[in-house]
């Protein structure tokens, strides 16, 4: 166990506590960017991390009961199938000696852009789900497949939560508010933990299985983060959430956008795309000139 990985766990614990955004939004991007841990790693040592920090708040919900077992274990059965599935594909990606780092890249910048989005209009979306909406198509829908939905929800996060350690909290939490409304706060929030922590414990194991779990990250991250996720919850409770707020989104917006740009053929498409808006400019300036000395002749 190394002084920057007991560093980097301090760091993010403390962004943890302060912004209370779950690990996997701001810890993973934060050891690729800040720390330049490999992207496999990362991802399969934030999971592992999210599962031993999250299995109290399980016992808490349960004791309280504050967990609907049955929505858990729809969302199990389309997510730990899905998260074994993804981790048998990355298997044979690795022995077939490809390189799927930029999967990992792509799949965790989108999801950090998403979560920023889902930050920004929860209150929002919680305005609406709450709202009388009873006679809509979409409502309608829902409550007719309601399980359904959830089972493929949970089959989506089963992926993505393997590929990037990020969605099993905020955008879990989202999905359920929308599917269940009349759901109180807390048990969404139960329910999401007792979800979340089998999924990154599977979704951790199978990293673990083909190498991409640094055990020195780990320890450093559990040594270092849990401290300061309790000295940041208490300068968070202090910080107006109308700043708060914002100041998490722009920054994973921000993180999301750099790792998006960090891939060669995103890279490749955006800086094409800037020439192209640059020379379109270059000849609506000409045009305008051409306009302008055209009428100063005729007049």
């Amino acid at each position: 166990m190394e002084f920057f990985h007991i560093a980097a766990g301090a760091l993010v614990g403390f962004i943890i506590g302060l912004t209370g955004v779950g690990g996997g939004s701001l810890m993973t991007p934060i050891l690729v960017l800040g720390f330049s841990i490999p992207p496999a790693t990362a991802v399969g040592t934030d999971l592992l991390y999210a599962a031993l920090t999250k299995c109290s708040g399980i016992y808490f919900h349960h004791k309280n009961k504050t967990v609907d077992w049955k929505v858990v274990i729809l969302l199990g059965s389309g997510s730990i199938p899905c998260s074994i599935l993804t981790i048998s594909i990355l298997e044979q990606l690795k022995q077939s000696g490809v390189n799927f780092d930029h999967i990992i890249m792509l799949t965790l910048s989108t999801m950090l852009i998403l979560t920023s989005f889902i930050i920004v209009i929860k209150s929002r979306l919680l305005a609406f789900i709450h709202s009388n909406h009873s006679d809509s198509f979409a409502v309608n829908f829902v409550r007719r497949f309601r399980p359904q939905i959830t089972v493929f929800c949970g089959a989506i996060l089963g992926c993505v939560v393997t590929l990037s350690s990020v969605g099993a909290g905020a955008i879990g939490s989202a999905i359920l508010f929308l599917l269940y409304p009349r759901k109180s706060s807390i048990s969404i929030v139960g329910t999401d933990i007792a979800h979340a922590v089998p999924l990154t414990a599977i979704a951790g194991l199978g990293h673990l299985h083909f190498g991409s779990v640094d055990f020195s990250l780990l320890f450093g991250l559990l040594f270092g983060g849990i401290p300061a996720i309790y000295l940041g919850s208490l300068i968070g409770k202090k910080l107006p959430d109308r700043v708060l707020r914002p100041l998490i989104a722009i920054i994973l917006l921000a993180m999301g956008i750099k790792l998006m740009l960090s891939q060669p053929l995103i890279s490749t498409v955006f800086e094409s795309l800037c020439q192209q808006s640059t020379e379109i400019m270059k000849l609506w300036t000409a045009i305008i000139e051409s306009l302008s000395s055209l009428d100063a002749r005729v007049y």
